[in-house]
């Protein structure tokens, strides 16, 4: 149940345009009311709350203390409604919502590319698809699932191993026209994956190079970004084996060096309890199950 100091939409409305406009005449006008109606509202949620929530003076209003405070509140909650009603908007009258949180390269190289043969299966269903690097807390996030890495366990949620990391050395043919020796690698620019940054020097002393010595390259916040300035020929790749495939086969990249890198790490299929009464939801745990052993078929 409401209560009665709780402020109304429309009262929250008026307060963050008359804060952003100075004046009831143009917070009216970018609402589209009147501007009786925009000053009754103002009136009435400073009774509501008990404080003066603008200083008036000469024609004027300026925020006071207490609306500056309750300004820092409301409009997030603003902000927070017009989310949901475009996230709402965006199913189009579609029943049942598949909401999935996936590292963001993984979604479009790999993930997105074969989406169409598991919707093919689950007519009347639609994604709500957001990347994302950071752990998914479900207790206050609405997603289904997340397509994440091991380091992105979530407590209090299962946790289906999908895939190892193995990491590739690649690069343009247009840079190195065949594979290197180990140790040529560090005479070339090192594209960087900056929320990774210990990728290359945990790769050197892996294969017993100094990383002192590496030649740093041009740095990314993405695999895809770093993926894309290997295809340009910006230096040389060290990225997930199964992100960097497709181009590979395509002849965009080549192996610089043969075999893989294993980090220790797994893409996992991380969810909640709750999404296992979802019967969408197992259809598509089934389904990249079923993808990812045909990588290996």
């Amino acid at each position: 149940m409401r209560h009665s100091y709780t402020p109304s939409l429309a009262e929250i409305e008026a307060f963050c345009a008359c804060a952003r406009a100075g004046t009831t005449i143009h917070a009216a006008a970018q609402l589209g009311r009147t501007q009786s109606a925009v000053s009754r509202a103002i009136v009435g949620l400073e009774e509501k709350l008990g404080v003066a929530l603008f200083i008036r003076a000469r024609q004027r209003m300026t925020l006071s203390d207490a609306g500056r405070a309750f300004l820092r509140e409301a409009e997030p909650v603003l902000t927070q409604l017009n989310d949901a009603a475009m996230t709402v908007m965006a199913f189009g009258g579609q029943a049942r919502v598949l909401r999935i949180a996936v590292l963001p390269t993984f979604a479009r190289l790999w993930l997105i590319p074969r989406l169409r043969s598991f919707q093919a299966t689950t007519p009347g269903l639609t994604m709500d698809m957001a990347a994302r690097l950071a752990p998914v807390d479900f207790d206050s996030e609405p997603f289904d699932l997340a397509i994440q890495r091991t380091h992105h366990r979530a407590s209090g949620a299962s946790h289906d191993h999908l895939l190892d990391e193995d990491l590739a050395v690649v690069a343009s043919p247009s840079l190195v026209p065949a594979p290197l020796e180990t140790e040529d690698i560090l005479r070339l620019p090192l594209l960087q994956q900056s929320t990774r940054p210990t990728l290359w020097p945990d790769w050197c002393r892996a294969v017993g190079l100094d990383p002192r010595l590496a030649l740093r390259g041009a740095r990314f916040d993405h695999f895809d970004m770093v993926l894309d300035a290997a295809i340009a020929g910006l230096g040389v790749a060290l990225v997930p084996e199964i992100l960097a495939r497709s181009a590979i086969a395509e002849g965009k990249l080549l192996r610089a060096l043969p075999g893989d890198f294993p980090t220790g790490q797994a893409y996992t299929l991380i969810y909640p309890d709750r999404s296992t009464d979802l019967p969408h939801f197992a259809r598509f745990r089934d389904w990249i199950r079923a993808e990812i052993e045909d990588i290996w078929a």
